[in-house]
């Protein structure tokens, strides 16, 4: 269990930008979530779902506009929304803090994961080159997380390479994205989809054992829905 807690570990700071709600109870812990917004380098801010124990925040006063410091993992979960289940990305915290002094990097992710769906390489209008990647990564009690991820320029022309079962490990940001769908032909809604920018990435030892292509395609679609 210990390294399964090694391979997927996030860092981040930044200001609480919602009070804290109550999500659930499991064996009699409750739960409560929260939007923290993360500084980028440019003026723009990552609005990020976070998921934190009581147990772990007691006697702490966090409300909106606390600067905090989160270190955890990303989670992804299935939850009945509009009457049909969704895929929901949310950092889930193993420790929390008030953060005194800022540093230069507040959002840092690390994972080690396996490739689930053929990498999708392309170019935008402007020539900038992109891939796409989900990556499963494993969590205890036989489960995984489902995590899209985005590489750039020379990072993308390296995903060209790897295959469906492929070891990987990333670093990287994780970062909020906002998108229109088309729910109508005159109608459409805006919606956030999360996803890891990636920095750094290396493919890890042999090949391994392949992953369900057809799995992999439902879950894209419910993390786009």
């Amino acid at each position: 269990m210990d390294n399964l807690m090694l391979n997927n570990k996030i860092y981040l700071e930044g200001q609480i930008g919602s009070d804290l709600q109550f999500s659930h109870e499991m064996y009699g812990e409750g739960f409560y979530t929260f939007n923290l917004e993360v500084p980028r380098l440019s003026d723009a801010k990552d609005i990020l779902s976070v998921t934190v124990s009581e147990r772990l925040i007691g006697g702490m006063e966090l409300k909106a506009g606390s600067e905090v410091i989160v270190e955890g993992q990303l989670r992804s979960y299935n939850k009945f929304v509009d009457g049909a289940n969704r895929l929901i990305l949310s950092v889930f915290a193993r420790n929390v803090e008030f953060c005194i002094e800022k540093s230069k990097n507040p959002n840092q992710i690390f994972l080690d994961g396996y490739i689930c769906k053929q990498p999708v390489y392309r170019t935008t209008p402007f020539g900038r080159e992109i891939a796409d990647m989900l990556l499963a990564v494993n969590r205890s009690y036989n489960k995984s997380d489902y995590i899209p991820t985005i590489a750039w320029g020379r990072n993308s022309r390296f995903c060209q390479g790897l295959q469906v079962g492929d070891n990987i490990r990333v670093w990287g940001r994780l970062q909020s994205r906002e998108y229109e769908k088309k729910v109508s032909e005159t109608e459409t809604i805006k919606k956030i989809a999360y996803e890891v920018s990636i920095s750094k990435m290396e493919k890890v030892g042999k090949d391994s054992p392949s992953l369900e292509d057809a799995n992999a395609e439902s879950i894209l679609e419910e993390l786009e829905d």
